[in-house]
């Protein structure tokens, strides 16, 4: 049975007691819930990697409560200060190298030199990390490549049972994951995932951003680097104007295209900001309606690539991309 907690002083510590005895226990960040797990014991991480049936090759980010406690783990560069104090607490992941001293395992950091580390936004968060004053690895709290959760009704819905517990924390405010950059060789920081930080407010602080040549499905460098990913059910099709009565339409922006069987729409008023809280869940939606409506497909209208645009997009592209075993491996 997994105990569902209110974000409560009783209910935090109750939490953190899971945490500190080798626990699974899920919450809420400003991005996503997480699958919280203690990173310093291999056997907690491990049941992360059970409970969601995930690969092994994929690294987890380490989550604190503040700066200097996620620093103790790597050798931070100036720059990384400079980043932190700009965007932490807040929806950005930093991969950095570890130092010698990290406590973080080998297992959630998939053996690399490197280690993701991110400081979240929210009160509860905040004080459950401090309660546990430990590295807490946390990926999204759902099935491998399946739809990431915003909400503690979505964890249970594919965790319960597998988990120890849900702290309730509500809805997710930004609704997407952190962005991840590389900061691994200090004079070319690379974007390796949109998120919640868009290149622009990244660039404005540390310069120009390179990018990563390729996405790997076999061997990530760091978290969020799967090419399928945030999976529903339903096969989904990007930028779609002409619609079928057997679609289900994740719509953006007012005046969508008829013809759908029925209609999720992101942000009426086209605010990529309330589009981006509302992903998942909308996504999550439309794959349980379409398949109640004995709908074939989910349709996404087009969706501007820019500011957080982006990172929506990138997370659509992944729902779109072939599943490993859809793959021609000859």
């Amino acid at each position: 049975m997994t105990l569902r907690l209110a974000a409560t002083p009783s209910g935090l510590e109750a939490a953190a007691h899971i945490l500190r005895e080798g626990g699974l226990v899920a919450f809420g960040t400003e991005t996503v819930y997480g699958l919280g797990g203690d990173a310093s014991q291999p056997k907690a991480v491990a049941r992360i990697f059970e409970a969601k049936n995930r690969p092994r090759f994929n690294p987890l980010i380490s989550h604190f409560a503040t700066a200097s406690a996620a620093f103790e783990q790597v050798s931070a560069s100036p720059l990384a200060h400079k980043l932190a104090e700009a965007f932490w607490p807040g929806p950005l992941t930093l991969v950095l190298p570890r130092s010698q001293n990290s406590t973080v395992s080998d297992l959630a950091a998939d053996g690399l030199n490197s280690l993701a580390v991110r400081v979240p936004r929210g009160d509860a968060v905040q004080t459950l990390l401090a309660l546990v004053d430990r590295p807490i690895a946390a990926p999204s709290a759902n099935r491998s490549g399946r739809i990431s959760p915003s909400d503690a009704s979505h964890v249970l819905e594919e965790l319960e049972g597998r988990i120890d517990a849900v702290l309730d924390t509500g809805p997710c405010t930004v609704g997407i994951e952190s962005t991840v950059l590389d900061l691994t060789q200090p004079e070319r920081p690379v974007l390796l995932r949109h998120g919640g930080i868009t290149p622009e407010a990244l660039e404005a602080v540390c310069g120009p951003l390179s990018y990563p040549e390729t996405t790997s499905d076999t061997a990530p460098v760091s978290p969020g680097r799967m090419l399928s990913h945030y999976a529903p059910t339903l096969p989904v099709r990007l930028d779609v104007t002409r619609l079928d009565t057997t679609d289900a339409l994740l719509a953006f922006g007012p005046n969508p295209p008829h013809g759908a069987g029925y209609v999720f729409n992101l942000s009426e008023k086209g605010s990529l900001e309330e589009a981006a809280a509302r992903l998942f869940a909308g996504l999550r939606f439309l794959d349980k309606k379409g398949a109640e409506l004995g709908l074939k497909a989910i349709a996404v209208s087009p969706i501007p690539a820019q500011g957080l645009g982006l990172a929506l997009r990138d997370r659509l592209h992944r729902a779109a991309a072939p599943r490993p075993a859809e793959r021609d491996v000859t």
